[in-house]
């Protein structure tokens, strides 16, 4: 059973469709990325998923249950966490408090779930008292995944992970993203440096005017000179 599918997806805000029957499918253990060019509804696919933008034709299905138009509130408790590309810490908290956030549904000792966020994330560990706003923008993202991971989700949805980070940064999230599929936990991502996620994905999608183009293994999609030339600028 598939972890997520998405079938002939219909879309968008207001009356506009931006999505015109988009789809995918992801397994438990996969990296699945989205690539395309601006405004192909990458992100309002992403969305779509999660129950922010309302779906008016086609369905999802998570781990063999249609959520179609699920509200947001209802995906975290079924195990889909979303880190939205801005505005995606509480500044004034502390990280600790912004992961702490993370974890509003969970009951219980939060100390062993902190513990593996710190793991993947030492900065964090060393930071954990300081107001997440004076923190660089890399180091935000950190604090922002680290949150998502709070619920022990089964999937991570990334949008635009390593948007304003630096060449270093952006390896370290890419990395980062692995280690964390690495635990079991599908990622789902929208990234605009797009070979180098397509490089570590399992499965990859390429959108265009709220279409599926392509579709195909991520290092095969890098490889494909068409899909070079028409959208990974070359």
């Amino acid at each position: 059973m598939s972890l997520l599918v998405a079938e002939s997806v219909y879309g968008g805000y207001g009356g506009a469709d931006i999505l015109q029957g988009t789809h995918l499918r992801m397994e438990r253990d996969e990296i699945v990325v989205i690539v395309g060019p601006n405004g192909a509804g990458k992100s309002t696919l992403m969305k779509a998923v999660f129950g922010l933008v309302k779906i008016r034709k086609g369905r999802v299905v998570l781990d063999g249950t249609d959520i179609t138009n699920a509200r947001p509130e209802q995906m975290v408790r079924r195990g889909v966490a979303y880190v939205p590309q801005e505005r995606n810490v509480f500044p004034s908290l502390t990280v600790r408090e912004n992961l702490e956030m993370g974890a509003y549904l969970v009951k219980g000792d939060l100390r062993p779930r902190l513990e593996k966020v710190y793991s993947l994330f030492p900065r964090l560990a060393e930071r954990r008292s300081q107001p997440a706003g004076l923190m660089s923008g890399g180091e935000r993202q950190m604090v922002a995944m680290g949150r998502a991971l709070m619920i022990d989700p089964i999937l991570l949805m990334l949008d635009e992970p390593t948007a304003g980070l630096s060449p270093l940064l952006i390896d370290q999230t890419f990395e980062r993203i692995r280690e964390i599929n690495a635990l079991g936990i599908g990622v789902l991502m929208v990234e605009q440096n797009a070979k180098q996620a397509l490089a570590i994905a399992h499965r990859g999608y390429v959108l265009a005017t709220g279409q599926n183009r392509f579709e195909d293994t991520g290092p095969a999609l890098a490889a494909n000179r068409e899909v070079a030339e028409m959208f990974l600028g070359g």
